[in-house]
């Protein structure tokens, strides 16, 4: 086990190099650059403009450029914004937890509700209750997270029950402890509503299939016609149809910060996202490269996290490591 995670680190490292290697590559050729707004104003001289590109090595060999970031970014250094004046760093720390907190709450919602209703779907397979599980599946996986965004944000404006945008109300410092807790959840709750939504749709569709497949197995049979407890059932039902999850799980830790992006931009939710689509607006070079670090490296924990739950769940898996 120690060198089979051995190996997946130095795999994890390549792959963290290489995407920020072509990262930066995509964004270098792109044309313009963050300082293209400072040279059309006519009070900014060109030999300041040389002066901010020498302080930030923008004169320098794109290579160069980027073996210098990539080795700050190894201790989670990301260079300084153009676009705000402060490390990329204080900024990535600033707004993570918001899209944290979304995407965790928005991810619990779907888990915990998709795997009984999925379950109890496939049991009752034919049933009223199945056919309004899949009614329910098929129609919001149709709907976009963005249009179902605007339907909700709508719907709160014209009835009021949930505020829009931002994290708090203005008169949020004001407010008792508990009180500002129960504000930042009603400010969570829109955005929170349209991920998890989309997310408890395909993943309950995803759950009864997989329980189907198991209830057909030649062992759901055998423990039918022995007379097994249904406790003893659903337990091998359950343990039998993880894999598959566990490894959609190792995809939702990686979705973590990218997978809310265009919810926030549009609910107006102060996370990654917006950050993300401000720095790339703007060219801000190292905002954008600090961005996608973190979530390639989201990306490999996910998925580390899910083969060693896949080796602890599966004995077969095991013995191949």
């Amino acid at each position: 086990m120690v060198g089979y995670l051995l190996k997946r680190l130095i795999q994890g490292f390549f792959i963290l190099f290489g995407v920020s290697l072509l990262s930066f590559l995509i964004i270098k050729l792109s044309p313009g650059s963050i300082l293209d707004q400072l040279k059309l104003n006519p009070s900014i001289s060109p030999e300041t403009i040389k002066q901010l590109e020498e302080a930030y090595g923008l004169n320098q060999n794109p290579f160069v450029q980027f073996f210098k970031w990539f080795l700050n970014a190894l201790t989670f250094n990301f260079g300084y914004s153009l676009q705000y004046h402060a490390p990329v760093s204080e900024l990535i720390a600033e707004r993570l937890p918001n899209t944290l907190a979304l995407s965790l709450s928005s991810a619990l919602i779907a888990w915990i509700l998709a795997f009984p209703l999925g379950i109890i779907a496939a049991l009752k397979r034919g049933s009223w209750f199945d056919k309004l599980i899949l009614a329910f599946s098929y129609t919001f996986m149709s709907i976009p997270n963005f249009f179902l965004a605007f339907l909700l944000m709508v719907f709160a404006v014209k009835t009021g029950v949930l505020p829009v945008g931002g994290t708090h109300s203005p008169d949020y410092q004001n407010l008792p402890k508990w009180e500002q807790v129960i504000d930042y959840l009603k400010h969570l709750a829109l955005p929170a509503t349209v991920l998890a939504l989309g997310g408890l749709a395909g993943l309950t569709r995803l759950v009864r299939s997989a329980a189907i497949e198991v209830l057909d197995s030649p062992l759901m049979v055998y423990l039918k016609a022995k007379g097994a407890p249904f406790r003893v059932k659903l337990k091998h039902l359950i343990r039998n149809m993880l894999n598959p999850f566990i490894t959609l799980l190792g995809f939702e830790i990686a979705n973590l910060v990218s997978g809310a992006g265009l919810v926030e931009i549009i609910t107006g939710w102060p996370g990654i996202g917006m950050l993300m689509l401000d720095a790339v607006l703007s060219k801000d070079i190292f905002l954008v490269m600090g961005s996608l670090y973190i979530g390639t490296l989201l990306l490999i924990v996910g998925n580390l996290v899910a083969d060693l739950l896949l080796a602890l769940n599966d004995p077969r898996i095991r013995e191949g490591i």
